[in-house]
């Protein structure tokens, strides 16, 4: 049996304050490692949260900066990381999740393809340009970013190339938890994966929510953890044999004709 164990960092991003946040986080990386987690994955911008403003100021490129002090992390841990944070890139500023491994640094960069233009992030922020699907020790891994779940064509993009599991760091606001819960299952029931949700808990300034209710649906679209609406750590075993069984059992991916 393939299994993954993940934890879920379910932290109270603090907006504009990257020392802070990188502290709380080198602490949790450090905990996942203890509970003997594969991958540990935190939220939307975990470096800085929503100060899209002064976002060039905290970007640093996938070659140096805090991307280089969290590859050192990995490998010091012996963890997988992931997690979005503010990326310089040429001229631009990008909202990246970079996939970092334990022994091979990083293996890939997904830039959010989907701005949410209701909190200007077109403003401040350049779009991504491709998907990325990725081979990891435990399977197949597409990555996307919050705002992305919105869109069901990126996922059934990664399902078509072979996605068994899909990794999202999230910075997802009350009151649109009903919204968060239904995508996330409905993602997960039409492309017969796992969706695996790390999402904020923590208010900002202007008196916006992120509620949490970070979590992991089965390919059923069953969650298999979910956790409440204050900052804290989840660890959880998945079985990825799962994905084969539930798409051999029920084989709509196949009986597609668009």
């Amino acid at each position: 049996m393939t299994t993954l164990t993940v934890s879920l960092v379910q932290m109270d991003v603090r907006t504009g304050a990257p020392r802070t946040n990188w502290t709380v986080m080198q602490e949790h990386t450090a905990e996942a490692a203890r509970r003997g987690a594969d991958l540990v994955v935190f939220p939307e911008l975990w470096d800085a949260g929503s100060a899209l403003d002064k976002g060039n100021d905290f970007a640093s490129s996938l070659s140096g900066g805090l991307f280089a002090q969290v590859v050192a992390l990995a490998r010091q841990h012996n963890i997988h990381i992931l997690g979005s944070m503010y990326e310089k890139r040429g001229v631009g500023v990008y909202n990246t999740c970079a996939v970092i491994t334990p022994r091979n640094g990083i293996m890939g960069a997904y830039r959010k393809m989907h701005l949410f233009t209701l909190m200007d992030e077109h403003k401040w922020l350049q779009p991504g340009e491709a998907p990325l699907v990725i081979d990891l020790p435990w399977g197949r891994t597409g990555i996307a970013i919050c705002y992305d779940l919105r869109f069901p064509e990126l996922f059934r993009r990664y399902a078509s190339d072979g996605a068994q599991v899909v990794i999202m760091p999230m910075a997802w606001p009350h009151p649109r938890l009903e919204h968060y819960r239904t995508l996330l299952r409905a993602r997960a029931i039409e492309n017969q994966c796992y969706m695996v949700a790390a999402n904020r808990a923590s208010r900002d300034d202007d008196g916006t929510t992120f509620f949490g209710h970070s979590c992991v649906i089965d390919p059923w679209g069953e969650p298999v953890v979910e956790a409440g609406e204050v900052p804290g750590h989840f660890t959880v075993e998945i079985d990825m044999d799962k994905v084969a069984q539930v798409r051999r059992q029920l084989p709509a991916l196949d009986n597609r004709r668009l």
